[in-house]
């Protein structure tokens, strides 16, 4: 493959809904382009973008796959780098990855499945990061089909800014061709995206009538002379209404809705052209970073002629093809055979061949230019979200905004010995993907699996069987409660114990009472009068009760919130001892906490469920059924409300699930640890009835 210039590039990333027909539409785009000679198919499991074994068994996108195509455009060759992203939101990391690096969207719609959730969460991404983007709407060839009735959905969901390019024409119940709106022409197909001219059936003329009126409302709006000669009757040439209708795109003040059928590449060589014509090359964005020679903001347009910088936006780690780093040239020119500095490692590395790669397959190519997308393999200590840079000219740029795990699961090695091999495994994995954390909670001794959802989850227990050849099973996890008492007592702990020679021997009296201190294990005081014990055990008598602590004797769990004061004992010149004291203070703390009304407190959380307005009251009722309390709505100023509420952590366990099923997927929510409660008494009885064998032996 030729090597591209910055102006000749387009970075265009494939959103929509899962099973929308976006990695049907890239492979009919590599088709037209000659990238390939026959279309692979998603039910045969041989298309460019799906390659990872879990993609062809579960027949739907898992990773971003990118896809580099040559383009003969209106002013010479361009190079579309496609970036085919999963549809399903447990895979949403991958998507942001994509975005990070894209300077425009094609958002690919069902026209017969119409607009769907992932439909709207492409758009709320487009717009966040402020892209360019047009609608295709694939499956054009199903009767069923209605694009009208579409069109009418999408400008009442998003405004006037949408704008019908093509119009379908049937016979005979079936899809034969468009009109060009710009152009005011029929189009017939003939193979795949070929077609003829035709006439513009007449059907089509009053829809061809108010989609041209709007197409030219905007044109006129680019300028006071184009308004006045709009006003006046003028009509404007094609090149003009090109011009002002890329500069409307590009500002996102006009978003084309073509047309076609991906399955049977009708329409794709439209949205290859409107890509041309419309999408900006990166030359028209920053880059933005900070220089860290002087910690000021650093800002530069694209631009293969000035200092080298690019950033790593996503690392593959496959057994099969080797690891590589994907990353976007920022400014200068990358060229294979050259050492590159890490910047935030501080680290300077060796790369040797540069690729593209097309799906599972690598390209090599000499250098990559300002705006490219391309891969290095083998680099030792460069990860997603660094940046390559001079070290002369050191720059650090934004890592890529990624979603955080909400999502979690315990689980264990199947294999006793497979420790080590499951870790190496998830390190593995977790590089690749940056939604999913491994955690070692030693607290609750469990190791627990962070993920966007449950299908994300299902998919890393497959790869790790089949790639790793390790086995996991997941489990509910277990949830951190904590002890404390609720009521002030007085005991005695004496410890006496003789076996020839000198014996142990200690006596203490002690208080226990809450110490309104939540976040603390215990306090310890002494109130000692007349040497009854003498100083030097008081650390003893701390250490027994610091020990003790860590597991209650209520379920085992570590206790919190306790003032123990020593206000008495006794001792033995001879036999009393530092172990002796501990011990009566162990036995102390036992009784005494038992005898002080030991109650169990649950971890709650802050939560924040973000949903559409009608969705509001299903919600608030889910929340009530799990102990959450709301605490109050307000308005995002999207068209969304957010549901604060304070919530057991215990009682977010499957939430995502739920959640998704009550808003049709469309419903978010994120939370943090905010304290300690008082658990209900059902859940105290059920808690310690379950820990019971764990108090006898106090080990968890």
């Amino acid at each position: 493959m030729n090597v591209y210039g910055t102006k000749q590039i387009r970075n265009v990333a494939l959103l929509g809904h899962g099973g929308a027909g976006k990695t049907t539409l890239a492979e009919a785009m590599a088709l037209v382009t000659g990238a390939i000679s026959r279309m692979g198919k998603i039910s045969d499991g041989n298309t460019i973008s799906d390659y990872d074994k879990e993609e062809i068994k579960r027949q739907f996108s898992i990773s971003t796959s990118l896809i580099p195509l040559e383009y003969e455009g209106e002013d010479g060759p361009i190079k579309i780098n496609l970036l085919d992203t999963p549809g399903y939101f447990d895979f949403v990391g991958e998507v942001e990855e994509a975005i990070s690096v894209a300077d425009a969207a094609v958002i690919v719609v069902n026209c017969k499945a119409g607009i769907e959730v992932g439909t709207l969460k492409a758009w709320e991404l487009c717009e966040k990061y402020k892209l360019p983007r047009l609608f295709f709407v694939t499956n054009m060839d199903d009767d069923q089909a209605s694009f009208r009735e579409l069109l009418l959905k999408l400008e009442k969901e998003f405004g006037r800014k949408i704008a019908p390019f093509h119009l379908p024409i049937r016979e005979n119940e079936k899809f034969v061709g468009f009109v060009n709106v710009v152009k005011m022409a029929g189009r017939r197909f003939t193979v795949n995206s070929d077609y003829v001219e035709c006439e513009i059936p007449d059907y089509s003329q009053k829809n061809l009538g108010i989609a041209r009126e709007a197409l030219m409302e905007a044109v006129a709006e680019i300028s006071e002379e184009y308004m006045e000669r709009y006003f006046s009757g003028d009509e404007f040439t094609l090149e003009e209404i090109s011009s002002a209708l890329r500069e409307h795109v590009i500002q996102g003040n006009i978003v084309p809705v073509m047309l076609g059928s991906g399955i049977n590449a009708q329409g794709v060589k439209m949205v290859l052209q409107a890509i041309d014509k419309y999408f900006p090359s990166p030359e028209r964005y920053e880059c933005i970073g900070v220089d860290v020679s002087t910690g000021e903001r650093f800002t530069a347009r694209y631009n293969d002629n000035v200092s080298l910088s690019a950033r790593v936006f996503k690392t593959i780690l496959d057994p099969f093809i080797g690891k590589y780093s994907l990353l976007k040239i920022c400014t200068g020119t990358l060229k294979s055979d050259s050492a590159i500095y890490n910047v935030n490692k501080d680290t300077e590395e060796k790369i040797g061949k540069l690729y593209l790669l097309r799906g599972k397959d690598a390209i090599e190519v000499p250098e990559l230019k300002a705006g490219d997308i391309g891969a290095v393999s083998k680099l030792n200590v460069t990860q997603t979200g660094d940046t390559i840079a001079l070290r002369s000219a050191p720059i650090v740029y934004h890592k890529p905004e990624i979603s955080t795990p909400y999502t979690y699961m315990r689980y264990k090695t199947k294999t006793k010995g497979d420790d080590d091999k499951v870790s190496n495994a998830l390190a593995k994995l977790t590089e690749e993907d940056w939604t999913l954390k491994a955690v070692n909670d030693t607290e609750n001794r469990q190791s627990l699996l962070y993920a966007i959802g449950d299908q994300q989850l299902e998919v890393v227990v497959s790869k790790l069987l089949n790639r790793y050849k390790v086995e996991i099973e997941l489990s509910k996890p277990k949830f951190a409660f904590r002890e404390t008492i609720r009521k002030k007592v007085e005991v005695q702990g004496r410890y006496k114990k003789q076996s020839g020679g000198h014996g142990q021997f200690g006596d203490v009296k002690m208080t226990f009472e809450p110490s309104g201190d939540l976040e603390t294990p215990y306090v310890f005081e002494e109130c000692v009068f007349g040497g009854a014990v003498p100083k030097n055990y008081f650390p003893a008598v701390e250490k027994g009760i610091a020990e003790c602590v860590l597991k209650g004797p209520l379920a085992a769990y570590p206790v919190v919130g306790i003032k123990a004061t020593l206000t008495d004992g006794s001792y033995h010149p001879v036999d009393s001892s530092e172990l002796a004291f501990k011990m009566a203070a162990t036995l102390a703390f036992k009784k005494g906490f038992m005898d002080a009304n030991p109650v169990l407190l649950e971890p709650i959380a802050s939560l924040k469920v973000t949903v559409p307005d009608k969705f509001t009251g299903d919600v608030m009722g889910d929340l009530n059924r799990r102990r959450g309390r709301v605490l109050g709505m307000n308005s995002n100023h999207h068209g969304k409300q957010v549901i604060e509420a304070d919530i057991p952590v215990s009682e977010l366990f499957g939430y995502n699930t739920d959640l998704r099923s009550m808003t049709g997927g469309i419903g978010t929510f994120e939370y943090e640890f905010s304290r300690y409660e008082l658990a209900p008494g059902d859940v105290q009885k059920k808690e310690v009835e379950e820990r019971a064998a764990k108090v006898d032996r106090m080990d968890v």
